[in-house]
């Protein structure tokens, strides 16, 4: 006897492949050719309850599933789909992507902008477990997060070159993503479309939508009811954004005036790759690296903590007791950051994530990825061939399309300095002058919008949703609605 949970499944591939069906195969095959396994409704599947989540079923909808958006070199892109809460046919839908590159969008899921929270209490071995988030931006959006590239949270590829990633290819993989997940949900179709994500995201997600746009222009199917792109303290310009991090330091009141003006004289403006000659900068780059080095760059005023990364397996023995009783499958388990650091969260996620159980119920694959590692620094092959977006942001403004760049004014990370800048570069003039916005009568951060529909906005740190969840809800909510922020 089939169980509820298989019958479901199927019962939920049927009605996809009902939906293929009155999409017309003749235009599936026109978009991905004869090939009907280059589509992925087996993959599908929808999760009602989650190990940890102890308050019953989940009291909103997920889907989590596969696509393949390389079928050459079978690379498989991991997905977690949550329906608005509010309503669904009516309200926008956002395709979300963490930065990195080989940060697991479940962090954005479950730190930032998704609807549920880690309760951070003390990890003695048992599952951690999971809260709901008031500030979700899921009450007003349906949302994908996906993990990207591959090698990125529950992501993977079978070959060696499936796994070899740069800007370029990861790019067109996820366009890849977005038009065979619609074709596969075109209940959607009519739904709004925005882009958005933070961190490194900020290369890869402006080229995204000149992929889409242009297949717009060319008309391609399915169309794709684009309406614009939101960025949190993007990587745009590294170059310049590594040079402003030293002016950001100075103008918080890191630096002394001296040395301020000494390191300006001596490296001219250009504090990366300086000439190992350049005796008098190197020295004033070490006294400025003295003064910043006990500073949190994700946050400045946040404690500087242990990030959570893999150590070797020898440390698992030493845990080993704590987990002897679970369906634990952790291979290097990370250190333990201090119980009052923002990190020490994220550790609880890595043991949550390895869990048998908790695989089990998204649907993870069994085999393909052997550990779940929040930013896969270290495993995800990347080749950053793309040295500046900006011109992706020009190309774009000039097709009318809405954009939202937020830039946390506490991150020394991705400064605001550089983000300003590279905006002051597409030239174009100012619509609504610098202000303050507000949440509940209090300041979230200050704005000003441009002529080409884009909007800027300070507040929080790096991943500013997870410094100030409630301003940053309040921001997404006004702009997504076209208002005022």
């Amino acid at each position: 006897m089939k169980t509820y949970c298989r019958l479901e499944m199927e019962f939920n591939i049927a009605n996809s492949l009902y939906w293929a069906w009155k999409y017309e195969s003749a235009e599936l095959r026109q978009i991905f050719g004869p090939d009907c396994n280059a589509r992925s409704v087996a993959s599908q599947s929808i999760v009602r309850y989650l190990p940890g989540f102890t308050d019953g079923p989940l009291p909103f909808e997920l889907e989590t599933g596969y696509v393949r958006v390389d079928d050459i070199n079978d690379v498989q892109y991991f997905y977690y789909f949550i329906k608005s809460e509010n309503k669904p046919t009516e309200d926008p839908l956002l395709l979300w992507i963490t930065g990195g590159p080989g940060c697991s969008v479940l962090t954005a899921v479950a730190f930032e902008i998704g609807p549920l929270y880690f309760r951070v209490a003390k990890y003695n071995g048992s599952l951690p477990t999971l809260m709901l988030n008031p500030n979700s931006w899921t009450k007003v959006a349906n949302i994908i997060f996906l993990d990207a590239p591959s090698g990125t949270g529950f992501s993977y590829s079978t070959s060696l070159e499936g796994s070899t990633n740069n800007d370029t290819k990861v790019a067109q993989q996820i366009y890849t993503f977005i038009r065979k997940w619609l074709i596969d949900h075109p209940q959607y179709l009519s739904n709004s479309f925005y882009l958005g994500g933070d961190s490194y995201s900020g290369k890869l997600n402006p080229m995204v939508v000149q992929h889409i746009s242009d297949g717009i222009e060319a008309g391609q199917r399915p169309h794709i009811n684009l309406k614009g792109y939101l960025l949190g303290n993007p990587v745009t310009d590294p170059n310049l954004e590594a040079n402003s991090k030293i002016p950001y330091a100075y103008d918080v009141g890191f630096l002394s005036d001296e040395l301020f003006e000494s390191v300006k004289r001596n490296c001219a403006g250009h504090y990366v790759n300086v000439n190992p000659s350049n005796a008098q900068c190197n020295k004033d780059l070490q006294a400025v690296s003295e003064c910043t080095s006990g500073i949190n760059p994700a946050h400045i005023l946040e404690p500087k903590c242990l990030l959570v990364t893999p150590k070797p397996k020898e440390v698992f023995i030493e845990r080993r007791s704590l987990n002897e009783n679970s369906s634990l499958t952790a291979i290097s388990p990370p250190p333990s950051p201090e119980f009052k650091c923002r990190s020490y969260g994220y550790m609880i996620a890595y043991y949550w994530a390895n869990d048998d159980r908790v695989q089990t119920a998204l649907n993870i694959r069994k085999g393909r990825v052997k550990e779940w590692i929040r930013c896969n620094y270290r495993g995800v092959q990347y080749i950053k061939n793309v040295e500046t977006s900006t011109s992706y942001h020009f190309n774009i403004s000039k097709r009318g399309y809405r954009s939202l760049i937020y830039s946390g004014d506490h991150d020394m990370l991705v400064p605001h300095l550089s983000t300003q800048a590279w905006i002051k570069s597409l030239n174009y003039s100012i619509s609504d002058e610098w202000r303050p916005w507000f949440v509940n009568g209090q300041v979230g951060g200050y704005t000003r919008t441009y002529t080409n529909n884009m909007t800027f906005a300070t507040g929080g740190g790096h991943t500013a949703p997870e410094y100030q969840p409630k301003e940053c809800f309040a921001m997404f909510k006004r702009w997504v609605s076209d208002e005022p922020l």
